[in-house]
């Protein structure tokens, strides 16, 4: 069982309370430790990661705090490795079933797979 850090807690302030909640249990249930590295952001941070090529789109749910991104952990260890992303998403996917919110993986997209993404659906949380 994880726990968050007070980094990553903070990382889930201004994030939607729904989504936050789903992250929270999620995490009490993984056997993969993850982080929360992005939640709400502003349009400058934005603009910079569109710039960089890390997102496509002026319109994300960061801006509102209906997204967050996770990085995995192996003990100490920052790890990138897909099959750990599939396997949180599992856990992410079960424990928003568990607190009845929607979710959507960044990693079931077709067109730029996103595995540290998750945020509200646009049609329930516009």
């Amino acid at each position: 069982m994880f726990k968050f850090s007070k980094l990553s807690l903070q990382r889930l302030e201004g994030v939607h309370p729904h989504l936050r909640s789903v992250m929270m249990h999620a995490i009490a249930i993984t056997p993969v430790d993850f982080a929360i590295t992005e939640g709400l952001r502003t349009t400058d941070r934005q603009r910079e990661l569109v710039v960089a090529g890390a997102s496509k789109t002026m319109n994300s749910r960061h801006l509102t705090g209906h997204a967050v991104d996770i990085a995995a952990f192996i003990g100490r260890e920052l790890r990138w490795d897909w099959p750990l992303y599939e396997r949180i998403a599992e856990y992410v996917k079960q424990a928003a079933k568990t607190v009845e919110v929607p979710i959507e993986w960044g990693g079931d997209w077709k067109r730029f797979r996103d595995g540290p993404h998750f945020q509200l659906p646009w049609e329930i949380y516009p």
